[in-house]
């Protein structure tokens, strides 16, 4: 099976990265998603970070406590900065616990 991979160049563009949430100390286990603390103004957030096109896909990873992001950033510090905003951040219900620069190799995202 081939693969398409881009021609690297010099320029400064924004890269692609995937980012792993994690459940953090405020999350109820006892408790949907959509009934955590917060879940209106997390949505809502998420949806301007997807809206602005900063998160390409994300979702949670089935049968974990965890959450895969992709997005579209300069930097990782950029990706802890955006994400120290959102409400279930503040209230310890997700943790970044992963951020690592990821090259698309198969497909491609528009």
């Amino acid at each position: 099976m081939r693969y398409h991979e881009e021609e690297p160049d010099n320029r400064t563009e924004v890269k692609l990265f995937a980012v792993i949430r994690t459940r953090g100390s405020g999350w109820e286990p006892s408790t949907s998603l959509e009934l955590q603390a917060n879940w209106d103004a997390h949505a809502a957030f998420m949806d301007r970070l997807h809206a602005e096109g900063f998160v390409v896909l994300g979702g949670p990873l089935e049968g974990t406590n965890d959450v895969l992001l992709i997005v579209r950033a300069n930097h990782p510090d950029e990706i802890e900065e955006r994400f120290a905003a959102d409400p279930w951040s503040e209230a310890h219900l997700l943790r970044i616990s992963r951020i690592a620069p990821w090259t698309v190799r198969l497909g491609s995202l528009l």
